[in-house]
């Protein structure tokens, strides 16, 4: 079992190898494994990577993202412009889909509403935006209504684990419900926990995944 302070050196350490976020003004924090980020980021990107890092960690339980974004003036948009370019975004990454997505923004938070074939093309979606300049924030409330229905999803998630080298599918128990899929069990790390739900994601027909997997180092 790691410390809280060792966990939090390798934390802050991490944030500062990585050279696509400017981590000088976050503060990390630890308490019984629990990794609190806070403090301020100059762009919404750097937001959600802080929270990839911090999971990296082995020791980390859970992460608490408290990190607030401040826009330099010179990133500073009109809302008509970031939704003029976040429809233009849509279109480019997701054509499939684009027509069916709303934009809604205020004060440089984007909501993204309708719906999709894919939760691939609801993560590019949100993606997209996520690099626009003047983006603040976003809220992806976009809904999955895929084309077919799932047949034995069960079935095709826990083959998908068995010839995945990254999670252990022994100590995972996947448990279908239509369309909505919960995951159960243990794994050793943050890392194997969220590749156990891409690859839940990855299934056809999958509208919902509900990760209830323990991280047990």
């Amino acid at each position: 079992m790691r410390s809280d302070s060792e966990i939090k050196q390798d934390v802050e350490w991490e944030l500062k190898w990585d050279r696509e976020i400017d981590a000088t003004d976050i503060a990390v924090a630890v308490k019984d494994g629990v990794v609190t980020l806070s403090g301020f980021v100059r762009s919404y990107l750097y937001k959600p990577q802080a929270e990839v890092d911090a999971k990296r960690v082995p020791g980390v339980r859970a992460v608490a993202n408290d990190i607030q974004v401040r826009l330099p003036t010179s990133s500073m948009r009109p809302d008509p412009e970031i939704a003029r370019d976040a429809v233009a975004a849509l279109q480019r990454e997701v054509p499939g889909s684009a027509d069916r997505i709303k934009v809604i923004v205020k004060d440089g938070w984007v909501t993204l509403e309708g719906t999709a074939e894919w939760d691939w093309e609801r993560k590019k979606a949100e993606h997209a935006i996520r690099q626009l300049r003047g983006v603040t924030r976003v809220t992806t409330l976009i809904s999955l209504q895929p084309k077919a229905e799932p047949s034995d999803i069960k079935r095709k998630i826990e083959d998908a684990f068995r010839r995945n080298a990254e999670v252990d599918a022994k100590n995972i128990i996947v448990i279908s419900n239509g369309s909505e899929i919960t995951l159960r069990g243990t794994v050793r790390s943050w890392a194997e926990r969220n590749e156990a739900e891409r690859v839940a994601w990855l299934a056809p027909g999958v509208t919902r995944v509900i990760n209830e997997i323990t991280i047990n180092p």
